[in-house]
């Protein structure tokens, strides 16, 4: 790893992308659940009885169609209605790091990199599936990567821009001059697909970020303008699942309860009317930070968590209803699919914009945490 006492200016060479290969429709889904309903209100006369979800609801609720899932068979069966995916043995890498590894070879193939060239691999993900041994160091290992370092960190649908201020700094500071950020999101694993307020919310996927100093880059890549963390703390998103929970004494949390807090929960209006102004104008100051406005901005690469949300930040910070063009959705056919998703829109809907053109990648979560990452286009 080559020191350089002033750094370097950090670019993003490239992306990664894996989508799993099952789908779920909405009518899939709420075929499912309000089969479970049946079910839970006929075996529950006493309590008040669930109430059925249906597929108007889900798309003006969220504008979400569709989910890709890494298996969808007992998601759907309303006997079981959560993901069954085998235990591993020690000696077999984990799931998550199996699709991370996935998203950081498309990066690498599309920057042509070599694995030897990485330094760093970071691990950011709103769930790790285990505390430790450390993912990031999986899939490292699994990379054939026998130098440098990676780590875990977690700060929720926010974790990928996260990730890119944290492996920019590295680069600045000449810690390293190559960073793969990845984001395997196994979201079936923490949604609750008994929750009608809920259960459509997510989908699984891994994304990838290589992240690299200018003079390493290929020579079409996106200068990191400026980046901007924020966080301040709700308690309206939550997931108390974690190693300390069998300390409680309490026994395995029933599904079908009031809440489950040991899977995704949220107060979704709550969410919905905080975090818009907060995003809308942390967006506003750091582009005004830098010199840039919303009419500089040629393309948003927002946060897919719910297209109302967006909606309303893009029209913040741009002026006028944001098009198609000006942000892309992927929220439709990939549902929410935490850090990983201003990634997938990034991913997808780039290669169309021409060299010097600015745009604004940024996502939102809990926490709440936010993160914006102004780039240029070189090419």
């Amino acid at each position: 790893m080559s020191q350089h006492a002033h750094g370097d200016t950090p670019v993003i060479s490239s992306t990664g992308l894996f989508t799993p290969s099952h789908i779920i429709s909405n009518a899939e889904l709420v075929a499912s659940f309000n089969a479970y309903a049946d079910r839970y209100n006929a075996a529950n006369p006493q309590a008040e009885p669930l109430t059925y979800s249906s597929v108007e609801f889900v798309e003006k609720a969220s504008g979400i169609k569709s989910r890709h899932v890494i298996d969808k068979r007992a998601i759907v069966d309303p006997d079981i209605m959560e993901p069954r995916y085998p235990e591993r043995p020690d000696d077999q890498i984990s799931l998550m790091a199996e699709i991370g590894v996935a998203a950081c070879r498309d990066a690498l193939e599309r920057a042509g990199r070599n694995i030897q060239d990485v330094d760093a691999v970071l691990c950011a993900a709103s769930n790790m599936q285990r505390a430790y041994p450390a993912m990031a160091v999986e899939i490292q290992h699994e990379l054939g990567m026998q130098r440098g370092f990676g780590f875990d960190m977690n700060v929720a649908c926010s974790s990928a821009t996260f990730g890119i201020q944290t492996a920019a700094d590295y680069i600045r500071s000449g810690n390293a001059r190559s960073v793969l950020v990845v984001n395997p999101e196994i979201t079936s694993g923490h949604l609750n697909w008994r929750d009608r307020d809920s259960h459509f919310i997510f989908g699984d996927v891994a994304t990838a970020i290589l992240v690299e100093a200018k003079d390493m880059a290929p020579a079409q890549h996106w200068e990191i303008l400026g980046t901007r963390l924020k966080t301040q703390f709700s308690n309206n998103i939550r997931n108390n699942f974690g190693f300390l929970n069998r300390a409680h004494g309490q026994g395995p949390v029933d599904q079908s309860g009031p809440r489950n807090d040991k899977l995704f929960v949220q107060e979704g209006r709550k969410v919905f009317k905080e975090v818009v102004p907060m995003v809308g104008q942390m967006i506003i100051e750091h582009a005004e930070s830098l010199g840039l406005s919303g009419t500089n901005l040629r393309r948003m690469w927002l946060h897919q968590a719910n297209t109302g949300m967006n909606r309303l930040i893009a029209q913040k910070v741009l002026g006028h209803e944001a098009s198609e063009d000006e942000s892309p959705t992927v929220l439709d056919t990939y549902a929410n699919t935490s850090s990983a998703g201003s990634i997938i829109a990034f991913h997808k809907h780039n290669e169309d914009l021409a060299a010097g053109d600015i745009g604004l990648i940024c996502s939102f979560g809990a926490g709440y945490s936010a993160g914006s990452v102004f780039v240029r286009k070189v090419a």
